[in-house]
């Protein structure tokens, strides 16, 4: 986790799997001593490209629905719900507190399956 006047913010786990078509919950823990809070919540499929915003979410404000992404803070976590899984969510995630403190990364490795249950990708 990483610090900043006081400020944490990390992931509840180091990685997440999930199946195609179905959904999974990132959950990210944070501690603030400031009143008005914003999170946010990126991922970064490589280090060829930039890491991409999904949403951000307000303290104490309604939850925020993207997509297949929705965000909810209960005070000390925001959790990012993905549905309807794609293989192009399998990336590294990352949750951020205003003013810009940057938790530890949450990956999210994705099985897709066969009805068979063979194994199609295994994403690293």
């Amino acid at each position: 986790s990483l610090t900043a006047a006081g400020d944490k913010i990390y992931p509840a786990v180091d990685e997440v799997r999930g199946t195609e078509g179905e959904s999974v919950t990132l959950r990210c823990n944070y501690e603030t001593t400031d009143d008005d809070v914003y999170l946010y919540w990126y991922r970064h499929h490589s280090d060829l490209q930039a890491p991409q915003f999904i949403l951000f979410e307000r303290r104490n404000a309604p939850g925020i629905s993207g997509d297949r992404f929705k965000a909810t803070t209960n005070g000390t976590s925001v959790p990012l719900k993905i549905q309807k899984l794609q293989l192009t969510d399998s990336a590294v995630y990352y949750c951020a507190l205003r003013p810009t403190v940057t938790g530890n990364t949450t990956t999210l490795y994705k099985n897709l399956w066969r009805e068979d249950n063979t194994i199609l990708h295994n994403i690293h």
